[in-house]
């Protein structure tokens, strides 16, 4: 694996390790694999337990409440995998009935795939209608056929496990509105609650698919996870109100009903990726706006959620949406999509916690940690990193972790495809599962479901 950037944030939190009284600063850092500390190119010397074992840290140094300066220093050591198999709970489904009860026939199962595949070729000329056929739009479909067919040996294996896995649970309404549907990853050990991660999967805020999210279900639930992946309206069906109105039914549906699936409603976590991580941190903002009495009445508790999991996110759309522009999306179809210019502030949960009368909200939040590759350049790092320094200005808990030298879809498709020990996702059961040392400690070494060389060839291809 290619070496971490590890950089330092502090925090009023005691979800962070202690506060060092030193001057405001930043100090490049050595990181050395081989050594239990990291090493500061002045000669200093720091070794402190970190929140995340292994992965890289940034952290910006900021000055407390009573005028201190504190630069914290993590460093990251690895972790072995769980050796739990990939399972799902025998649990009674919303209405009483059991799993074994519901098993479909191989009639059902295709019927369902055709009208799948049907779903997302629409997507996909929906998509083409509102990007132009532009020589910049040809060559990027080109890269991205050329993308699908080198990781299509994965594909088609999470495709099988998708939709024939008796450990998926497909399709389940959680709202009212048109594609108000999640489906569930279950783990096979029954044995008490399970912590469940509530996901809301990328696609640009066009071609999000609740689908997206089966290789991270696959994954987590080997390591007795429940994964929750909350299917939401696109555009032009929705705009950027309606995604977040969608993606809070379907929090709030998982907090209310995840019990009867072998949940454990006071262990949700929430995660987004790409847009999807927009999504969910302008939901969670949200709900806490509304939890202080700025807004309408709510189903669902910001309290409920231990941790907010953000993978190569973008939460300042301001700073975004010329970048955008220059990639792609171009800034008409943008803004339509975000309800024009006017709202991009209302949307931008960086900007959103600055608003003077809301920097109360900051406290309320759940520790925020972020994820994302140095290479993605679909949305930069500096991204994540903005966001995680203005919680921490404003006293809130965040981290982010670098993975050097990875691209947008490095760390959802490549790594996790590469089989082995995967990085990010221990990185996320070392938190969901932090007080199950037994789980933690177990390795499991993943399968690999497509040759290296045609991974790498994905690396450099990919029109993310």
């Amino acid at each position: 694996m290619p070496s971490q950037i590890l950089l330092p944030i502090s925090s009023s939190s005691s979800y962070l390790p202690p506060k060092s009284s030193t001057q405001m600063m930043f100090k490049p850092l050595i990181y050395d694999s081989s050594s239990s500390s990291t090493t500061l190119l002045d000669g200093d010397d720091h070794s402190v337990k970190p929140l995340l074992s292994r992965a890289s840290s940034f952290n910006g140094a900021v000055t407390s409440p009573n005028g201190e300066s504190t630069g914290l220093y993590q460093n990251r050591r690895r972790r072995s995998n769980s050796d739990n198999c990939l399972s799902a709970a025998a649990s009674p489904d919303h209405d009483g009935t059991t799993n074994g009860s519901q098993q479909q026939t191989i009639g059902q199962e295709v019927s369902h795939a055709a009208a799948e595949t049907f779903l997302l070729t629409r997507l996909f000329l929906k998509l083409l209608s509102y990007l132009g056929v532009g020589y910049r739009w040809i060559t990027r479909f080109l890269a991205l056929g050329f993308y699908a067919f080198l990781l299509m040996p994965g594909f088609i294996q999470v495709g099988y496990y998708y939709f024939f896995s008796p450990h998926v649970r497909r399709s389940i309404v959680y709202g009212d509105q048109p594609r108000n549907r999640l489906d569930l990853y279950l783990p096979k050990n029954t044995n008490g609650p399970k912590p469940v991660v509530a996901f809301v999967t990328g696609g640009a805020w066009i071609i999000g698919y609740k689908a997206w999210g089966s290789l991270l279900g696959q994954q987590l639930s080997e390591r007795d996870i429940i994964v929750a992946c909350i299917d939401y309206r696109n555009f032009p069906q929705g705009s950027i109100s309606d995604m977040v109105k969608d993606a809070s039914s379907g929090i709030s549906f998982i907090c209310n009903h995840i019990a009867e699936y072998g949940g454990d409603p006071n262990r949700v976590y929430l995660m987004g990726q790409s847009a999807g991580a927009h999504i969910a941190a302008c939901a969670l903002v949200d709900q806490v706006v509304k939890e202080s009495g700025e807004g309408d009445s709510v189903s669902w508790s910001s309290s409920q959620i231990n941790a907010y999991f953000g993978l190569s996110g973008g939460y300042n759309l301001l700073s975004l949406v010329d970048h955008f522009h220059n990639r792609g999306l171009y800034r008409s179809i943008f803004l339509s999509i975000m309800e024009g210019e006017e709202s991009l502030k209302q949307f931008s949960p960086e900007l959103v916690v600055q608003d003077p009368n809301l920097k109360h909200i900051v406290s309320r939040l759940p520790p925020i940690i972020l994820f994302h590759g140095t290479a993605d350049y679909s949305i930069p790092s500096d991204a994540s990193k903005c966001f995680a320094e203005t919680l921490q200005r404003l006293g809130g808990k965040a981290e982010v972790i670098l993975y050097e030298g990875k691209t947008h879809t490095d760390l959802f498709l490549q790594d996790p495809m590469r089989g082995g020990k995967d990085e990010m996702f221990e990185d996320i059961v070392s938190v969901v599962m932090g007080d199950n040392q037994e789980v933690i400690g177990k390795s499991v070494d993943r399968r690999r479901l497509v040759p290296e060389f045609m991974l790498k060839l994905a690396h450099w291809v990919s029109p993310f």
